[in-house]
C-alpha cells in the first residue's frame, strides 16, 4: 500500500465501534494496560458528539479504517495560538510501515498550517515506544525541553 492509496475523513458517530477497538489495542501494546472498554467507550463517544473535546481522523484503505488519530487543542498565551495535540495515534498491525500515519499525519498538518491561530502539533509518545519516536522523528518531531508530569485522579472516580 501507498500514501497514495490511503483516504482520510473525519470519524462520525457511525465510527465509534472501531475507534474504540483501536484504543483498547493502543494501551494494551504500548502500556500493557487493559482499558475498561465502558469507559473508553464513554470517552470516544463524548469526543465524537462535542468537537470542542476533539476530532479524530481516520485513515482508510481498502474499504476499512486502518488507522487513527485524535486531535485536541492547547492554547499557547506565549505564541497566541493553538497547538494542535495528537492523541490516540493508532495503526492497524499489519498496516504499519505502509505510509498510513504518514497520510494522516500530512492531511493534520496541512489543515493545521492553513490557519493563522495554530501555532503547532505536538504529541507525546510513551518512553520506550522506539519505533514509534523514530516514526515521529522521520516527520519531523523533536523531542522538547519540557518533561510531561500528570496528576491522574481518574482510577478514584
Amino acid at each position: 500500500m501507498t500514501e497514495e492509496q490511503v483516504t482520510i475523513r473525519a470519524a462520525t458517530r457511525e465510527d465509534l465501534d472501531v475507534v474504540v477497538r483501536m484504543n483498547l489495542l493502543l494501551a494494551e501494546e504500548t502500556e500493557g494496560r487493559a482499558l475498561d472498554e465502558a469507559t473508553v467507550r464513554g470517552g470516544v463517544g463524548a469526543a465524537l458528539g462535542d468537537p470542542q473535546k476533539g476530532t479524530y481522523w481516520l485513515a482508510c484503505a481498502g474499504g476499512r479504517v486502518v488507522g487513527q488519530a485524535l486531535v485536541t487543542t492547547e492554547w499557547s498565551d506565549w505564541r497566541n495560538g493553538w497547538f494542535w495535540w495528537l492523541q490516540s495515534v493508532y495503526v492497524d498491525r499489519e498496516r504499519r510501515r505502509q505510509g498510513v500515519f504518514r497520510a494522516l499525519y500530512r492531511h493534520i498538518a496541512h489543515a493545521a498550517r492553513n490557519r493563522w491561530d495554530v501555532c503547532g502539533v505536538r504529541l507525546y509518545v510513551e518512553r520506550h515506544n522506539e519505533a514509534a519516536q523514530r516514526t515521529y522523528a522521520a516527520l519531523g518531531f523533536a523531542t522538547t525541553d519540557y518533561l510531561l508530569l500528570e496528576h491522574d485522579w481518574s482510577s478514584s472516580r
